[in-house]
């Protein structure tokens, strides 16, 4: 039902009341009616409900990359973003009086004589031509229909349309008004009021019809949007009736002339403007980032499944997803466009978007857990794959950071580093050295091609990489045998439990359970037989980097809600994992894989060693196959940065991306290093401690 005829049958069923008021003037003198009858009508401030006093508007969430200004996206169930009345233009503000309530600065909230002579008027007319509701009652009326913390029963018992509702209606706003001035009154009614379009208060109106915001809106402009108010569902020039808006315009230009508020000649010259729109919509949801970046996306989707984790937006996900899309929130995500883009161009030189096999990779900042960048060969979106497709070229599984049907890839000798960190936290130091040969049949049990005799057997890349090793020279070429050896010393089921501490999840119910029962025989575990996601695994070698500190992967720099107040679920949580020593120790072994020289000048040899070389700073990492080149994967990190990319098939496991990607991979992390750390100072690793590099000790610490 329409404004229009809610406010006729309103002066209908008011009649009553006012003919009684009429004669209450008539038998006493003017000031005690008014002193009496309006007295015992209004409301006391402190009876009225929460939602008049303290508005619960719904207002849009807005995402922006980590400069703070370029929009990602935005969130919410109505486009509303609430603006204060200085800038919203004065021709808009009288506009909107002039349209809706022309005593507004007469009245105390009920305007009676307005009343009286819209009842007269409409009946003498036969048509509705002026409604009886104040500005005030009117945005009375919009907080109670639209208060969240309401039913819909409740709502429309708020509403609905009764004498006892309007007197009541009537009470609040004139409590309303005897605390609140008409300047903030307006600005509440400009930023509740619907405008049509999905535009929900001035602001969003503004951006939606002219693509500008309030405080520039011109005569012609403001006459519109004010003359949508009344019916904006019939009226909206852009889904609707455009003749009918500008027959709105007219009638509201006409009563700006009639109250002195604009010039006839003003009023005539907007009068005969085209009707020029210049529509834009604000982007709703992560499907709607820009088009030109639509690699956003994934960051996107992985912000969304991070909020949804948040307690402090509410106690179920449907209470945090409601948070997001009512409550106003301004927050600064984490993400670099230029690391993104420089991510994304290297993954996409790997493999095309119609590639069957993927690169996903992250980037991670150490001692904060934030990700500056989530790249993948994928297109982020719903549209259909041709048969046989599962995410090529459109998926929108969070293929970098894992969770729904992803459960992660293999990423091969990556892992050793949490068998270096088990070791040196037990007491072994990093030159611990074990005779490595070709293969090793261990005490764990197994069956398959991988045993001998029931026995897991693992062995070496090459043959060449047999004989004496110690922890360098061993991570440096990625000797197998030697980390099965270390393994059986340190015992299997502290090396999986580092890699938990360090934010390796386990999302295959397989590895779960084995983790969970069965990680004393896990043996291969080292091996990085274990599904694992980019993210996890910047994560966990960032913690390295930070001499221990494990961090959160965090989407965001800051989140701010509808009153600017910062909120705390936006800072990072982090967690000393493993005592600084034991992840410098770590730290100093990663380097030998990647060309660099550790500390103690003990690395001999990796297979990334063109990595230090093309960063051209102190680096350190890691390179892994899993079984028969499956999957390729690539860490490397400095002080400041982290970078972790695996190349695999997300669709068929089976599908193997073959040894010679590696090259690749190694390239692509090279390049993103360098271009994320190409202004800031070169920073090098703190070296380990004598004891750590050489000596037996006693437990060093951990959590």
């Amino acid at each position: 039902m329409t404004r229009a005829r809610l406010d006729k049958l309103f002066t209908v069923l008011l009649a009553g009341a006012l003919a009684g008021l009429a004669l209450a003037v008539a038998a006493l003198p003017a000031a005690l009616v008014f002193g009496i009858g309006f007295s015992a009508l209004a409301a006391p401030y402190s009876e009225l409900p929460n939602s008049l006093r303290t508005p619960p508007t719904a207002q849009r969430s807005n995402l922006y990359a980590s400069d703070g200004t370029t929009l990602i996206t935005s969130f919410y169930q109505e486009d509303r973003v609430d603006v204060p009345l200085a800038e919203v233009a004065p021709v808009m503000r009288q506009a909107i009086i002039a349209a809706e309530d022309v005593r507004f600065h007469e009245h105390s909230g009920v305007d009676m004589r307005g009343a009286v002579r819209a009842f007269t008027v409409n009946q003498g007319s036969g048509e509705t031509r002026q409604g009886a509701s104040t500005l005030t009652m009117q945005y009375v009326r919009n907080v109670l229909s639209n208060d969240p913390r309401l039913s819909e029963r409740q709502r429309a018992a708020a509403t609905e349309l009764t004498t006892a509702r309007k007197i009541q209606e009537m009470r609040y706003a004139l409590a309303l008004e005897r605390e609140l001035s008409k300047d903030e009154i307006l600005a509440r009614y400009l930023n509740i009021a619907y405008f049509g379009a999905g535009a929900y208060g001035v602001a969003a109106a503004s951006r939606r019809y002219f693509s500008k915001p309030p405080a520039e809106l011109t005569l012609a402009e403001a006459a519109l949007l004010a003359g949508l108010v009344r019916s904006p569902h019939t009226d909206d020039p852009i889904n609707g009736d455009a003749d009918a808006a500008l027959a709105r315009r007219a009638h509201v230009l006409d009563r700006l002339v009639e109250t002195d508020k604009v010039p006839a000649e003003a009023a005539d010259r907007a009068r005969a403007e085209q009707l020029k729109l210049r529509p834009s919509q604000t982007p709703n949801d992560c499907t709607a980032v820009p088009a030109a970046h639509n690699d956003w996306g994934f960051f996107c989707d992985w912000f969304t499944r991070w909020w949804n984790a948040q307690p402090a937006f509410g106690a179920t996900v449907d209470e945090r997803q409601l948070a997001l899309r009512r409550g106003g929130f301004s927050i600064v995500s984490s993400l670099d466009p230029a690391v993104q883009r420089a991510t994304n161009e290297q993954v996409r030189r790997i493999y095309s978007v119609d590639d069957r096999q993927a690169a996903p990779t992250a980037v991670v900042q150490p001692g904060t857990g934030r990700v500056l960048a989530m790249a993948v060969n994928r297109t982020y979106g719903v549209a259909a794959n041709p048969r046989g497709q599962k995410t090529h070229p459109n998926t929108v599984n969070q293929l970098v950071a894992g969770g729904g049907a992803i459960e992660g890839y293999q990423a091969g000798s990556t892992f050793k580093l949490f068998t270096v960190l088990a070791a040196v936290e037990s007491g072994l130091p990093l030159s611990t050295e074990y005779d490595a040969p070709d293969r090793l049949v261990t005490e764990y049990s197994a069956s398959g091609a991988a045993s001998c005799d029931g026995y897991w057997c693992p062995r070496n890349a090459r043959e060449s990489m047999a004989g004496e090793h110690t922890m360098w020279t061993a991570f440096g070429e990625s000797v197998n045998t030697y980390f099965a050896r270390l393994t059986e010393r340190v015992g299997a089921d502290r090396v999986v439990e580092m890699a938990e501490r360090l934010g390796i999840v386990f999302r295959a119910e397989s590895d779960a359970r084995l983790a969970r029962h069965g990680a004393r025989e896990w043996g291969p575990f080292t091996l990085g037989v274990s599904a694992t996601t980019p993210l996890d695994l910047a994560g966990a070698y960032a913690a390295v980097a930070a001499e221990g500190r494990w961090c959160a992967p965090l989407p965001v720099v800051s989140i701010a809600d509808a009153a600017g107040r910062r909120v705390n679920a936006g800072q990072p949580n982090c967690r000393q994992a493993v005592d600084a020593d034991v992840a410098r120790a770590a730290a100093d072994v990663a380097r030998c894989p990647v060309g660099d020289q550790s500390m103690y000048r003990e690395c001999d040899g990796g297979t990334a060693e063109g990595l230090r070389r093309q960063v051209g700073r102190p680096v350190a990492g890691k390179t892994g196959s899993s079984d028969g080149y499956a999957t390729e994967t690539v860490v490397a990190f400095t002080p400041q940065l982290a970078v972790a990319s695996i190349a695999t098939n997300p669709d068929d496991p089976r599908d193997a991306v073959g040894q010679r990607v590696q090259g690749q991979l190694v390239e692509a992390v090279g390049e993103v290093l360098s271009f994320a750390l190409r202004d800031e100072p070169v920073r090098d690793f703190v070296p380990p401690s004598e004891g750590a590099a050489f000596r037996v000790t006693g437990t060093r610490g951990g959590n």
